[in-house]
Formats: structure tokens, C-alpha cells, sequence
């Protein structure tokens, strides 16, 4: 079940269409892969654990949801400052994608 939040609450997300420039395995995970974001005015680093459904050099270039102000979180003694937003489907991670080209940092609203 679902929790209900305020409408005030979910436009505090900041959630923005951001394109892969580069992407690693962070050294000593098996899950974790370590992502450069460009959000068109500014660039970020996250870490997500997506590393058994996805190879690095297959995400560079795509454009994906992100979560971009979230407090900044240490993973394996790497910092991610956002979140990837993903769904999970039998098992394994399937990441959103604008249906169409847009604009790096794109506000989703």
C-alpha cells in the first residue's frame, strides 16, 4: 500500500531529465555503478545499483530520470548526489526514458 503525501510536498522533488556522459563500476561493489550526469546547467555524480542489469558503456548517451536534490548519500566511499529513478519488472531494473529527445536538465513536472 501506498502513502499518501501532500501535493506541497512532492514539488519540493526536484526531478529532471539528465543525460549519461560516462559511467563505471565502482571498484569492490558488485551492484553499484557510478554515473556523470549533465543536467544542462550543472553536472552531477550518482551512484546506483544497477550494475547486474546494465553494463556501463550501454548507458552513455541516455537520457533518465533523476532525482536531483536529495541530500548527498556515501556508497562504498563514493558520494552520489541524486537518485536514478528506475522500476523494477520480474526481477530486474527498467529505467525511465523521455519519449523523445529533450533538453538535458529538463524539469519533470
Amino acid at each position: 500500500m501506498t502513502q499518501d503525501i501532500s501535493f506541497e510536498d512532492f514539488k519540493k522533488l526536484d526531478i529532471r531529465i539528465g543525460k549519461v556522459l560516462n559511467a563505471e563500476t565502482v571498484e569492490g561493489a558488485d551492484r553499484l555503478l557510478k554515473l556523470e550526469v549533465d543536467f544542462g546547467e550543472f553536472k552531477r555524480q550518482i551512484v546506483s545499483g544497477i550494475a547486474q542489469f546494465y553494463k556501463p558503456e550501454d548507458l552513455i548517451g541516455k537520457e533518465c530520470l533523476f532525482i536531483v536534490n536529495l541530500e548527498p548519500r556515501i556508497f562504498m566511499g563514493v558520494e552520489s548526489q541524486g537518485m536514478l529513478m528506475a522500476t523494477g519488472v520480474d526481477g530486474s531494473a527498467v529505467l525511465l526514458h523521455p519519449d523523445k529527445e529533450v533538453p538535458s536538465g529538463s524539469l519533470v513536472k
